[in-house]
């Protein structure tokens, strides 16, 4: 029952999170309610939006609501304006997207899939939903990161987007990247309530990071998608990548595969294969 309360509470703190992020001059009902003193709208406006009862939609955001119909969801859905990402978080938050898996699989070493992801000719990581570093290659530690530099437990890649320096200078489009990963990580954050290592690491990460703290408070989410990446490596000059996420390795929903892959038309094919085999 605590679990289902935490992730309730989570579900209402989300709604208000989008609620106060509308702009009110775009929203045609917003205008009947007069002057404003908080941003965004109001929840009289969100219900009225959605169809529902203010004291309905208060209890909603509140957390007061032990179960909602899959129809509310969708109506404050449309409401809030929500993106897919942020529609399909909502409704796993429901309990209408499918249950991800509980494995409780943690920074563990993985030496079977060590195996595979050496066979890689790109830089190439494992990592779980906390975003623990589990398995990484050779041209993972020569293009992301120092990763054999790095305490085991210090391996989580949210932890080092904000408070590794190399990685921060090397990375050209580090906020796009920061973004994204906040975004990652707040879906796994809230789909498991009952993992109290969520909390432990974001109140140490607000209290190292201010960059960290200002974004994990627009609780903006994502799905996990590829992504353009530039590095500029100190040796191979610039290096364009796309990331591609393979998930649910061997029927573990906590378990993905990154694999940072060349763009076409660039010289980077060419760099990486200077760079092996300077490494031997």
């Amino acid at each position: 029952m605590a679990i289902e309360n935490a992730k309730f509470k989570i579900l209402g703190d989300f709604l208000k999170s989008r609620r106060e992020r509308i702009k009110p001059e775009g929203v045609a009902i917003a205008s009947r309610y007069g002057r404003r003193r908080t941003p965004g709208l109001r929840r009289e406006e969100v219900a009225q939006l959605a169809g529902l009862s203010i004291t309905w939609y208060t209890w909603l955001e509140q957390g007061r609501v032990a179960s909602v119909s899959r129809e509310v969801i969708e109506s404050v859905a449309r409401a809030l304006q929500l993106s897919s990402d942020e529609q399909a978080h909502l409704f796993r938050l429901a309990d209408y997207g499918g249950e991800r898996n509980a494995s409780l699989n943690t920074g563990e070493p993985y030496p079977e899939l060590q195996a595979i992801i050496d066979q890689v000719n790109y830089p190439a990581i494992i990592a779980n939903h906390r975003t623990e570093v589990l398995a990484y290659n050779r041209l993972a530690t020569e293009i992301i990161t120092d990763f054999h530099a790095i305490p085991a437990d210090e391996r989580v890649m949210t932890r080092l987007i904000f408070t590794d320096p190399n990685l921060r200078e090397q990375l050209v489009n580090w906020q796009e990247f920061a973004d994204f990963t906040i975004g990652v990580f707040r879906t796994y954050y809230d789909q498991n309530a009952s993992d109290a290592w969520f909390e432990a690491f974001v109140q140490q990460m607000c209290l190292v990071s201010e960059e960290f703290q200002t974004l994990w408070r627009l609780h903006n989410v994502q799905q996990k998608k590829a992504m353009h990446y530039t590095f500029d490596h100190c040796a191979a000059g610039q290096l364009y990548f796309q990331l591609n996420t393979f998930s649910n390795i061997n029927g573990d929903d906590n378990l993905h595969c990154c694999i940072f892959t060349p763009i076409a038309n660039t010289v980077t094919e060419a760099k990486l294969a200077d760079l092996r085999q300077s490494s031997y």
